[in-house]
């Protein structure tokens, strides 16, 4: 199926656009059916060859909504300005976090530092250890 719409030409940040006829999946860059006319947006400049256009509609082009947007405005296609709809970006849905408890979330109150423990040797089993003895007050 063939379309007609615009293909981008120009520098960055200066954009022209030609109007014309290619395949409807085709490539942007890729060489046209024809060339129908220009548009410069900047200027709102438009070079559109009527003929040609109304040839094209007749075989079975579709134009895309901008391109049927801007015919309508200069007067080669009669009928009303379509809506043009965006397509939104798709959010992938989020799995539910399950409930964390009120305590883990919440900053744990810093408490004292525990006494270093220190660990005992062990000592053989024959050789009790003998008690010590500390000066109670």
């Amino acid at each position: 199926m063939l379309s007609i719409k615009l293909q981008r030409i120009g520098k960055k940040h200066q954009p022209s656009y030609r109007l014309v006829v290619a395949p409807a999946r085709s490539k942007m860059a890729a060489p046209p059916v024809e060339d129908l006319g220009s548009y410069q947006p900047k200027t709102k400049a438009a070079a559109f060859k009527k003929e040609r256009i109304t040839y094209w509609l007749s075989v079975g082009a579709q134009p895309t909504i901008t391109v049927h947007n801007l015919l309508v405005a200069q007067g080669v296609v009669t009928g009303a300005k379509r809506a043009v709809k965006m397509k939104k970006a798709v959010v992938a849905p989020i799995a539910e976090i399950p409930s964390v408890p009120a305590a883990v979330t919440e900053p744990a109150v810093p408490a004292e530092e525990p006494e270093p423990r220190v660990e005992e040797t062990p000592s053989s089993e024959s050789e009790p250890t003998p008690p010590t003895e500390e000066a109670s007050s």
